[in-house]
């Protein structure tokens, strides 16, 4: 599960947790970017990001935190992650890549997106206000869901190329939403973590004052 987690909140931390159950998951391996390819950087340095995703998920022994975009130096795309790890974990071990639906919505515009289904499962958690219906996304988009749309045993019978969806709590939560809140002074109380709020405070992260209720 890869993200910019500019911070780290909630409904992260739902999806990471439904996924993991719903599907059978061993393990989910959070990835805090460093200096994302398909997006501007973020204004969090990545060491505080990979530090507040640290924090989150401390208590939970299903998740482990991969430090190996957040501590490079290069822009890194999806492509490069899975490759990366294939390589560290081999051809054979299922791997599912976590995205939440407004994600899926966009998929055609990721690099070498085909590429990423000979290397990886996907797993969708639904997101307010992007339908998981193939009439909703890109017809190519659309098409590759069509030809590879599988159930959580399909993850375990190969390691790559089927796509499944899984139910999760609707969360309406977004880190630019507490961004703009921790910003203005407001407070994000019940969003993201009480550990994640300490560090933000802490280190006087995305307000002047360094204010956070």
């Amino acid at each position: 599960m890869g993200g910019t987690f500019d911070p780290v909140h909630l409904a992260h931390l739902r999806l990471a947790e439904e996924a993991a159950g719903e599907l059978g998951l061993e393990r989910v391996r959070w990835i805090p970017s460093g200096s994302p390819g398909h997006r501007a950087a973020p204004g969090t340095p990545a060491h505080h990001r990979l530090e507040m995703v640290k924090l989150a998920v401390q208590d939970n022994p299903r998740f482990a935190v991969d430090d190996a975009e957040a501590l490079g130096g290069d822009a890194q795309f999806t492509i490069d992650t899975l490759r990366r790890l294939r390589a560290e974990l081999g051809a054979k071990v299922p791997l599912v890549l976590l995205i939440g639906a407004d994600q899926l919505h966009k998929l055609d515009t990721w690099r070498d997106w085909r590429e990423l289904f000979e290397r990886a499962h996907f797993a969708i958690g639904a997101r307010p206000g992007y339908p998981l219906a193939p009439e909703s996304l890109p017809p190519a988009v659309a098409e590759a869901w069509r030809h590879r749309a599988g159930d959580a045993a399909s993850l375990r019978a190969a390691p790559a190329g089927r796509i499944v969806t899984f139910p999760m709590t609707l969360l309406g939560i977004s880190a630019s939403d507490i961004r703009r809140r921790l910003a203005a002074g407001a407070s994000v109380r019940y969003l993201l973590p009480p550990e994640v709020l300490a560090y933000i405070r802490q280190q006087r992260l995305y307000s002047e004052d360094g204010r956070t209720a």
